[in-house]
């Protein structure tokens, strides 16, 4: 797996459900980018932007709830995130769609930054939050 896109301790939100989903969008982050590697970045576009967005949705959804039921004080501003997230994703499969060829590059710019952020910042903020109503 590539480095770039390789699960650390640091990635973790101390609920080993939300850490095992957050583990399972490494992998087809880490394929396009061994694909580009290989210059075959174009051809998995498609199917890992298709697989993104199903596995997006439904790992937002169960996240979503879990925040909604334990009362996170900050699932407002969580669930806009996660929705800036999927337009986002949707807009580069569109894009990938009607044959942008920059599409791969920008879209691994926009992974990698997505996962520094997004789980290490935004979602970072709900593990404790959780640990403390018992969820682990």
């Amino acid at each position: 797996m590539s480095t770039v896109f390789q699960w650390r301790d640091s990635y973790s939100v101390k609920v080993t459900t939300l850490d095992d989903q957050h583990k399972k969008l490494f992998e087809p982050m880490a394929e396009l980018h061994t694909a580009m590697g290989q210059g075959h970045g174009k051809d998995v576009a498609g199917d890992i932007l298709r697989r993104l967005i199903e596995y997006t949705v439904n790992h937002f959804t169960a996240e979503e709830a879990m925040l909604e039921k334990h009362k996170y004080p900050g699932l407002i501003s969580h669930r806009a995130a996660h929705k800036g997230l999927s337009d986002k994703v949707i807009a580069f499969k569109k894009e990938f769609d009607a044959g942008r060829s920059s599409i791969t590059p920008q879209l691994m710019l926009f992974l990698q930054e997505w996962l520094r952020n997004h789980i290490q910042s935004v979602d970072q903020k709900y593990g404790d939050f959780l640990n403390t109503r018992g969820v682990h």
